[in-house]
């Protein structure tokens, strides 16, 4: 039943697709940001970072950001699930340190010595070091962009576009609305139940069969950005 209804299978392709295209984009962004923050002799960084730690901290608010979205002409179109947030200020960090962490100054002063340029020492040694938090960061922003609803409830009017989530929760708040439902309307009220827990399954699956591959990446991703002493 749950398959059978058109709108669940639309939103579904509509959730694999952003998650798909939005990771892949804000994997590529940050990577390619967190390096040049974490290179020692770009000296504009240090003067943008706190920009960057600032908006971890404060925002327009949600007016202004509504405002932006529709005069960037993004309102109601698949982008606005991706590109308002296709940086993480917080990733950026973690994935900051680990380039300062884990590809030291020594070894691209080496790498310049052999012949290479910034672009080949991004290519050919700190993007290879990197899997690991490349790992991190696909689980962070995949897993985000699949339980994302907030954005489609309020830049989204046409239901064809709406993700997964937005759709399980209408139907978990059809189902608690009818929730003092008794008589003879109470196998409805089970149907509704099992179709409701079904959703969550459903919604819940494809994040559980991508986990255990980043699992063993996670914990180190996690600790990346710790303080040592």
């Amino acid at each position: 039943m749950v398959f059978n209804n058109p709108n669940i299978t639309s939103s579904f392709h509509n959730s694999v697709l952003i998650v798909v295209l939005g990771t892949l984009i804000n994997v590529t962004m940050t990577i390619l940001a967190s390096y040049a923050f974490s290179r020692k002799n770009v000296y504009i960084t240090k003067k943008i970072m706190p920009f960057v730690i600032f908006t971890m901290y404060f925002s327009g608010g949600m007016i202004p950001s509504y405002l932006l979205i529709k005069k960037l002409h993004l309102y109601n179109t698949f982008w606005v699930m991706i590109i308002p947030g296709a940086v993480s200020a917080w990733n950026l960090i973690i994935m900051r340190t680990f380039f300062q962490s884990n590809v030291p100054m020594e070894l691209q002063e080496a790498a310049i010595i052999d012949g290479c340029n910034d672009i080949a020492i991004f290519f050919r040694i700190a993007l290879p070091l990197s899997a690991p938090i490349v790992a991190v960061m696909v689980l962070f922003y995949g897993v985000g962009h699949w339980n994302e609803f907030f954005n489609a409830l309020i830049y989204l009017d046409d239901r064809k576009k709406y993700p997964l989530q937005l759709f399980l929760r209408e139907i978990l708040i059809q189902n608690i609305s009818q929730d003092n439902v008794s008589g003879p309307a109470a196998d409805q009220q089970i149907i509704g139940q099992s179709i409701r827990y079904s959703l969550i399954i459903v919604a819940t699956v494809p994040v559980l069969m991508i986990y255990p591959f980043l699992q063993k990446y996670f914990v180190k991703g996690i600790m990346i950005g710790s303080l040592k002493g």
